[in-house]
């Protein structure tokens, strides 16, 4: 029986196409792009994940793995394999209101009743706070080629993979809970880590999942 048997064949493939991307070993997000195709990964919804990613780990490493992407996919073509396209994203509504949109959905992720009253960085540099809730939340979380869900195992898996970034991993492990992640999903999340990625991330993403589920507990 698989350790990674809460997760699915996609999800267990997110996890290392959101790492190496992340961290830019690209050789190694080639060999986890491969694996997510054979998944059952669409090319669209993999683009998506590398365009997601950006928000997180930057443009240079989102367009190093979009170039890594781009010159599989030609390889592929070229001894004759067919990936599956997928869906395009649907247009967003016209009269879209983003801000509004985009405190909604940051809280339904946070699983926050009301919007709380502005703090901290909000108020410091408020502008940060109105991409984060216009571009981000709104922007990027309302294409529908990935759902929330996959967007937060995308969005944990990178962070895992950085340095630096605890702080906003506390936060996304704790929103991929409030999207339908089980507890025993985010360990199996963390064992592909373990497997694909590394020891290091591993421990971790342990100690700050450790940190979350002790604090909803007191």
């Amino acid at each position: 029986m698989s350790e990674h048997q809460m997760l699915n064949a996609k999800q267990a493939s997110i996890i290392p196409i959101a790492a190496f991307t992340a961290n830019g070993d690209l050789e190694k997000l080639k060999t986890a792009l491969q694996e997510g195709l054979s998944s059952g990964l669409t090319v669209n919804e993999i683009k998506e994940i590398l365009v997601h990613l950006y928000a997180y780990a930057g443009f240079p490493r989102s367009l190093n793995g979009i170039n890594t992407f781009m010159a599989l996919l030609k390889e592929r073509q070229e001894q004759g394999i067919e990936d599956e396209t997928g869906p395009e994203a649907s247009p967003l509504p016209a009269d879209m209101d983003k801000d509004v949109y985009g405190a909604n959905v940051r809280a339904e992720l946070a699983g926050w009743e009301t919007i709380p009253p502005l703090d901290g960085y909000q108020l410091f540099a408020p502008i940060i706070d109105t991409y984060l809730k216009e571009h981000l939340f709104a922007d990027i979380f309302a294409r529908d080629v990935l759902d929330f869900q996959s967007r937060e195992l995308v969005t944990i898996s990178a962070l895992a993979s950085m340095a630096g970034t605890a702080g906003q991993l506390y936060f996304h492990l704790g929103a991929a809970m409030n999207t339908g992640l089980s507890e025993a999903q985010l360990y199996a999340f963390i064992n592909v880590l373990k497997d694909k990625v590394g020891q290091e991330e591993a421990e971790g993403a342990t100690a700050v999942l450790n940190q979350l589920l002790s604090n909803k507990t007191q």
